[in-house]
């Protein structure tokens, strides 16, 4: 019988007083966390990653343009019991750089996660220990896929404003403001409009440092939930050679774009998402791991429609929103995210009320 839990945390005094405290935590928790630098080589790749503590592994997965630093505070929170890792994705900081769009194609990124998994936490009876997948952006489109593929492997799956394969390809397909939002997609993979400007893909110093002025970088140091040093860890991976280009390779090799939109005509667009294409071979497309999907409500590029009928496609799904946040809920509300993923992981339910429902965009 299909579960399916909604929740919507209200702005209670409670929690206005915590967030007032959360520029002072997080500078505590950073000067006491000891992050452990590592490479693995897997799949043909070698890839960078950090951990903190021991334990069942946790393994935490980035997206577009980030690295395994945006889970830091919630690696934190899990290192306390589980080995927590956070994963740099081929492409991204200091992990390999492949050439050529064919290698960022959805099934080596699903294996590079199976074999990290297998390699990182380890055996039991000769079989590979289960273990806590935690994924954002284009990170939860590969956690997805691996959901899918390698339900086996899998205790728990956590998503955090991560379009789900099937329900993604409806929306851009279906959901006008869904395919104005998705804009971006058609210019990374090069199907420009007139007036439509090409991505810079030069990482240069100057060009990694206008970002880290700019954009959720810049906000969460102004919000003091970042210090500067936090800005030069930024900076330092935007200057990575060859990172920007990766990174546009995963929408280039899997075709992430809607079929068309307003500026873009059908005609014009030779390749769109295809959950059928990313998903071939897939043990099954139907998802039984307990998963949590915790969604930041203001998200301008993944719209809350992609909450839309999402329990047909994952059978046992609670769902944590949060009204007033984006896309980067994760570093916006830190220490909320970390508190829900401990919860989630140590199997207390989320309470029972909604006002989400399906079908509202």
């Amino acid at each position: 019988m299909r579960q399916m839990r909604y929740v919507l945390y209200g702005a209670l005094i409670l929690g206005v007083v915590l967030a007032a405290r959360l520029p002072i935590n997080a500078q505590a928790q950073r000067a006491t966390t000891a992050f452990q630098d590592n490479y693995a080589d897997v799949n043909g790749v070698r890839l960078h990653y950090a951990s903190v503590g021991t334990g069942p592994l946790i393994l935490f997965l980035h997206g577009y343009p980030s690295f395994w630093y945006q889970w830091k505070d919630q690696m934190a929170e899990m290192g306390r019991d589980h080995l927590a890792v956070g994963l740099d994705m081929r492409g991204y900081n200091l992990s390999s750089k492949p050439e050529g769009l064919e290698p960022y194609t959805m099934k080596h990124l699903v294996e590079d996660v199976r074999q990290f998994a297998e390699k990182t936490g380890g055996q039991d009876g000769g079989k590979a220990k289960k273990f806590v997948l935690v994924a954002h952006d284009w990170g939860a489109n590969v956690a997805w896929a691996f959901a899918m593929y390698h339900p086996e492997m899998l205790e728990k799956l956590i998503i955090i404003n991560g379009a789900h394969p099937f329900v993604s390809e409806r929306e851009l397909r279906e959901n006008p403001a869904q395919r104005y939002a998705s804009n971006y997609f058609f210019v990374f993979n090069g199907y420009l409009a007139p007036g439509e400007q090409p991505v810079d893909e030069s990482n240069t110093r100057d060009t990694a440092v206008r970002r880290a002025h700019a954009g959720f970088v810049d906000a969460e140091v102004r919000s003091g939930r970042y210090t500067e040093d936090d800005r030069q860890a930024w900076i330092d991976v935007w200057s990575q050679p060859g990172s920007t280009t990766a990174g546009l390779n995963y929408y280039r090799a899997n075709h992430r774009n809607p079929p068309f939109n307003d500026r873009h005509p059908a005609s014009t667009i030779p390749h769109s998402w295809s959950a059928k294409e990313v998903t071939a071979g897939a043990k099954s497309t139907i998802i039984k791991t307990p998963t949590l999907v915790i969604w930041g409500m203001k998200d301008p590029a993944i719209l809350p429609g992609h909450l839309s009928g999402l329990d047909k496609w994952v059978t046992n799904l609670s769902v944590k929103l949060y009204p007033d946040d984006d896309h980067w809920v994760m570093l916006e509300k830190h220490t909320q995210v970390a508190q829900d993923i401990r919860r989630f992981v140590d199997d207390k339910d989320f309470p029972k009320e909604s006002v989400y429902r399906a079908g509202v965009r």
